[in-house]
């Protein structure tokens, strides 16, 4: 017997995108899960079709439910389960997130690790190379 609908909680745990359904029953109380710009409550039934977005800071994810299920199963089938719909501009955001590191810490993590130091360090004190000695010739202008 297949299924036709899920809870949400337990479809975003046998879907792998939250590592346990306490923590995917956390999230939807946090109002991080949505569907249609409306919050979901973890015992929100969903089915075949419907687009849940996860946010998950700084980027904000969104699935695609091709069957709705609330047995975990293996990484492999989870191409059957869901369909990444995410945008491209949120994975520009993740990776600049990225990129930047320990510029944006967010509030609660904790004090900055000896290798935050170190490479907060490292990043404040190189000098780039355009700002060396110019020299400017004013005279030889492009004169027609």
């Amino acid at each position: 017997m297949v299924n036709t609908e899920a809870r949400i909680d337990k479809w975003l745990w046998a879907a792998r995108i939250f590592k346990t359904r306490t923590i995917a029953a956390a999230a939807c109380k946090k109002g991080q899960v949505s569907m249609n710009g409306t919050l979901l409550k973890a015992s929100r039934m969903i089915k075949a079709g419907d687009v849940v977005s996860v946010r998950k800071p700084p980027v904000t994810y969104s699935f695609r439910v091709l069957q709705p299920i609330e047995r975990r199963v293996g990484a492999k089938l989870i191409p059957e389960i869901l369909e990444n719909v995410t945008t491209p501009d949120q994975y520009e955001l993740l990776e600049m997130s990225k990129i930047s590191g320990f510029v944006g810490r967010s509030k609660g993590t904790g004090r900055p690790t000896k290798k935050d130091r170190r490479n907060l360090e490292d990043f404040q004190s190189e000098v780039p190379e355009f700002f060396g000695d110019f020299e400017f010739d004013l005279e030889d202008g492009d004169e027609e």
